[in-house]
This record gives C-alpha cells, sequence and structure tokens, in this order.
C-alpha cells in the first residue's frame, strides 16, 4: 500500500512538469495556432542562465528570476526575428522553423557549455516528506513545483478568459484580419505570446532540472511528454494541460514502478492513443465548431 501511494503522488509531482511544458504550448497554439516545437530547447537555454548566475552569485532565487526574464526576451526575440516571416504561410513552414530552432539552440548551448552533465539545485529539499514511518514519495521540493505550476496555469487561465490581453491573443489566432479590422496589434500579440510561453517554459526548466542533470539535450524527453500532456487535456485548455500533465505523470510512475523504467516513452505515447480514440481533441477541448 505504501509503495502505491509512493507511485502515485510521485508521478503528481513529474506530472506538473509536463504540465508545465503543456501550458507553454497551450499559450502559443491558443495565441497563434503554431506549435513550437523548440520549446525544450528555450526551456533548456534559460535554464544554463539560472545556472550560470546560481554558480557565480550562489543566490538560486536571482538565478531562477533571471531564467524566466531570460525565457520572456528569448520568446519574444526569436518570434520577430525568426518565426514572423512564417506567419501567414504554410503551417509546416512554422514547424519546420521552430524544428530548426531546437537544433540551432541545442547546437549553441554545446558550443557555449559544451556536452558535459551538470547538476542543477534545487528550490527546496529534495529528501522524501514522512509522516511519522510512513514515506510520501515526495518531497518539499515537489510541493513547490505543484504549486508553481498551478498557480501559472491559473494565471494562464484568468487571463485568457477576463482579461483584455486574453481576448486579444484569441482573436488573433481565431482570425487576425478581422483582429487587424479591430484595431489588434496583431505583431505585438505574436510577440507577446511567444514572450510569455518562453517564461512558461523557463520554469519548467527550472523546476524539473534538479531532478535530471542539465546538459544540451536535456529537455528532449520531457518536451516529447509535456506535448502529449498538452494534446492529452487539448491544445485550447490550460486547465487541460495541469490535467494532461498530471494524469500522464501518474500513469508512467505506476507503469514505471511495477513493469519498469526502460519504456517509459512508450507508455506515454499508449496513453496518448487511448485519450484519442475516446476523445480525438482532447479531454478539455473546446467546440469543434465556432460560429462568425
Amino acid at each position: 500500500m505504501q509503495e502505491f501511494i509512493e507511485f502515485g503522488l510521485g508521478g503528481i509531482g513529474i506530472g506538473m512538469i509536463y504540465a508545465a511544458i503543456a501550458l507553454s504550448l497551450v499559450l502559443i497554439w491558443r495565441g497563434t495556432r503554431v506549435l513550437n516545437y523548440s520549446q525544450g530547447g528555450m526551456a533548456m537555454f534559460t535554464t544554463y542562465v539560472a545556472w550560470e548566475v546560481i554558480s557565480k552569485t550562489g543566490n538560486y532565487w536571482l538565478g531562477f528570476v533571471l531564467a524566466l526574464a531570460a525565457g520572456l526576451i528569448l520568446g519574444a526575440v526569436l518570434e520577430r526575428t525568426v518565426v514572423r516571416p512564417t506567419i501567414g504561410k504554410s503551417p509546416l513552414n512554422s514547424v519546420i522553423v521552430t524544428i530548426g530552432l531546437l537544433i540551432f539552440l541545442e547546437g549553441l548551448a554545446g558550443i557555449i557549455y559544451g556536452g558535459q552533465y551538470r547538476s542543477f539545485p534545487a528550490a527546496y529539499s529534495v529528501r522524501g516528506l514522512r509522516i511519522g514511518s510512513f514515506s510520501l514519495g515526495i518531497s518539499s521540493n515537489d510541493l513547490f513545483t505543484a504549486a508553481a505550476v498551478l498557480a501559472a496555469a491559473l494565471i494562464l487561465a484568468l487571463v485568457f478568459r477576463y482579461t483584455t490581453v486574453g481576448l486579444r491573443l484569441r482573436a488573433t489566432a481565431f482570425n487576425s484580419g478581422v483582429a487587424r479590422l479591430l484595431g489588434i496589434r496583431i505583431g505585438r500579440v505574436l510577440t507577446l505570446g511567444w514572450a510569455l510561453a518562453g517564461l512558461f517554459g523557463a520554469l519548467a526548466g527550472v523546476l524539473v532540472t534538479p531532478t535530471t542533470f542539465l546538459y544540451p539535450n536535456s529537455m528532449d524527453s520531457i518536451f516529447v511528454l509535456g506535448f502529449t500532456a498538452a494534446v492529452i487535456g487539448g491544445l485550447d485548455s490550460p486547465v487541460g494541460a495541469v490535467v494532461g500533465g498530471v494524469l500522464l505523470g501518474v500513469v508512467l510512475s505506476y507503469a514505471g514502478g511495477y513493469i519498469g523504467n526502460d519504456l517509459v516513452l512508450v507508455y506515454g505515447l499508449v496513453v496518448l492513443a487511448l485519450v484519442l480514440m475516446v476523445r480525438p481533441s482532447g479531454l478539455f477541448s473546446s467546440a469543434a465548431a465556432r460560429r462568425v
């Protein structure tokens, strides 16, 4: 029984990481209708910024804040310089460009920092919490991760539903031509969407790296599972991103604990296939058809 509870709570902890990546993908998709395949590379690169700052100053929170700021800036710069020319063209263009960005960022990180594995500090203790002699299978840092991701998801949902910025992001994604006629500055909205997605990706990178190692390809598998969580929840739904991440994390935790960790990505794809057979647009997707 204790093992079962440990696997469940541990799955929720890692599922929150998948949820953070899923949130960044949902943000860009809802705002621009582009899937950013370079999101993992952006998260990795901003985590290196945090690692550099922490190594030089010994201040974790300064590194944390500067990583989020770096994600914000990186997202805006990449949208302006690389992604903007693909807007309005074939969707395949943006796919190729974002994959190219991923390769570029990982290569650049390898040139600057090398390919060796580096440890990354956690905000709080990674020692498992206990109630008496009963082990919970989670740590104080896992609780911080869950709180940070839930707060980010709540803020994102409120922004899209109740603010002018969220309305402009949705209007631009739905019909950029009409949005432009209504006076919305499309370019600024797209840049803002990518900047916020870069911030969410940086958050995911800083939260997950203490449980892994930091190296140029460190976020690849995390991105695959984060993307899976976003599709499971529905690419239009911040709530779905969190639910999809937690669901995926728990399933993979139990599968890895009782079956083995060698095929974790395969288990994730199995979960994705099962969900899509039942609800192809995701568990929390919006209506497929909209009235104009």
